[in-house]
């Protein structure tokens, strides 16, 4: 490769005397180097193709030089910050491996399987511990595009939760992670650090972690939660008006309400690939796996609760709420099957009269709340239990008529007038196409909501809960999910 990266990872932007001059701190952000990477890192961004690679052919393309230049920049300020991370030696030293053969190899498609192997944040998993993550990769509900990223995070494991997992709900892989800072693609909605999102060459055995940002989570939930009672006059308790006031106590109410969640996609009566990843569904079977998950989480919660663990009532409260009043109207409506499980929650707590839209007022039975959301939970693990004797389309058709118990099908659906209106001929997966985009359109309820929302939702792209002004419905500063 070039002589930039083979001098100690120096660019000639970077000189000894800059970081000799850095001043003493433990703290990722506060160190010079990182405002140094920050800035080499979205410099390459730019130049990058949908694939991760830089086309030097391509118009406005840099020369080769200066993306070496500038890789050099990116790989002397991780030197200068690795020592701050002394738990991550190991993958910062095979990251600059992988950095310099991303140049070596010319800027083609980038490979960061070695570093990915070596980066182990759920190994150690210690409270406040922070980590540095560099990877070309694509961020979930942001950018859909391999670009170098930087981000600086820190861990969420206090010791009532480390106790719950070795106890209760075991998920050695599981990360609550809080935003320190980040390059552009995570300057979006995306809310998650997953390693299937990376460029490798070939995806590993396994993987050994996962991430879920419940800073972010929580300071969205504050912001369009608090927004969407304000506009529904929902009467609250008070312990739930304080927990939308409280941005620690909602992160502590949805770092144990996803690690619940997370574990469950292995646990219950499940088909054989219950993420179904592998598979292409139609997505309302995404969207009943996903509420199944949260449910189990409620359910669980009820339990907690009632062992005296002060965090099973908030995450009661924030799935029925995040569930019910941002997950349905965030988002475009094509196959949104988050969005279609939240409007499934609120159609049954409806229909069961735990929620009731009187005289322009949300009405909520909060003592019948709890039985009836698991009364939906345990309805869905019964299709999920029939469903192992069944036929994958069968199965799709009684998953089908679930939803639609609770959810009108949009009227031009071929689905919704049952078998004889579909070729059957065709494979399931081909019958796939048939699905509208749009299959449960929003009910006049939330197509109003929606637009009563719509800034407030807009408004927390990029939100942090660490920012100043974070607090639910002000004006902080601001920086899922769809199936194919």
């Amino acid at each position: 490769m070039t002589e930039i990266l083979a001098q100690d990872g120096a660019g000639p932007a970077v000189t000894g005397a800059d970081r000799t001059a850095a001043p003493v701190t433990d703290r990722v952000t506060d160190h010079p180097a990182w405002p140094r990477l920050k800035r080499a890192v979205e410099e390459i961004r730019v130049w990058q193709s949908a694939d991760g690679s830089i086309d030097f052919d391509a118009e406005g393309a840099p020369a080769r030089t200066d993306a070496e230049t500038a890789l050099g920049r990116v790989v002397d300020a991780v030197e200068g910050l690795a020592p701050l991370l002394p738990h991550d030696a190991a993958y910062h030293t095979a990251l600059v491996a992988d950095l310099r053969a991303w140049a070596d190899g010319g800027f083609a498609v980038p490979d960061f399987l070695d570093s990915l192997l070596a980066f182990r944040p759920a190994a150690d998993r210690a409270d406040g511990r922070q980590h540095l993550a560099v990877f070309a990769m694509y961020t979930q509900n942001g950018n859909p595009d391999r670009n170098l990223e930087a981000v600086v995070f820190r861990m969420v494991w206090p010791e009532w939760l480390a106790e719950l997992e070795r106890t209760r709900y075991d998920n050695p892989l599981f990360c609550g992670i809080t935003f320190e800072d980040f390059t552009a693609g995570y300057d979006t909605n995306s809310a998650v650090f997953f390693p299937e999102t990376i460029a490798v060459r070939e995806v590993p055995e396994r993987f050994t972690w996962g991430g879920i940002f419940c800073d972010r989570e929580a300071a969205r939930f504050r912001r369009v939660i608090d927004a969407a009672v304000t506009t529904l006059g929902v009467e609250l308790p008070d312990d739930l008006r304080a927990l939308v006031a409280d941005q620690d106590r909602c992160q502590q109410a949805f770092v144990l309400w996803d690690m619940i969640h997370d574990r469950t996609h292995s646990h219950g009566d499940l088909p054989f690939d219950p993420f179904m990843i592998k598979q292409r569904q139609p997505f309302w079977m995404y969207g009943l796996e996903e509420l199944r998950c949260d449910l189990t989480a409620f359910r669980e919660a009820v339990r907690l609760a009632e062992d005296g663990f002060p965090q099973g009532r908030d995450v009661q409260f924030a799935v029925l709420f995040d569930r019910m009043f941002r997950f349905p109207v965030t988002g475009a409506r094509e196959r949104n099957y988050d969005g279609l499980g939240g409007q499934l929650l609120f159609a049954y707590l409806h229909r069961h009269d735990v929620v009731r839209w009187t005289d322009n007022t949300l009405h909520i039975d909060w003592e019948r709340a709890p039985r009836i959301t698991n009364q939906l939970c345990g309805e869905i693990e019964d299709l999920y239990r029939a469903g192992i004797d069944r036929p994958k389309l069968v199965h799709w058709f009684a998953a089908y008529d679930l939803v639609a118990t609770y959810l009108a099908p949009h009227p031009g659906s071929r689905w919704a007038k049952g078998p004889d209106a579909l070729d059957l001929t065709q494979p399931p997966r081909k019958l796939v196409d048939d699905v509208l985009p749009d299959e449960f359109p929003l009910s006049m309820f939330y197509e109003a909501l929606a637009k009563k929302l719509k800034n407030v939702i807009a408004s927390t792209k990029g939100i942090r809960g660490s920012a100043p002004g974070a607090a639910a419905g002000d004006g902080a500063e601001t920086t899922d999910r769809t199936a194919a």
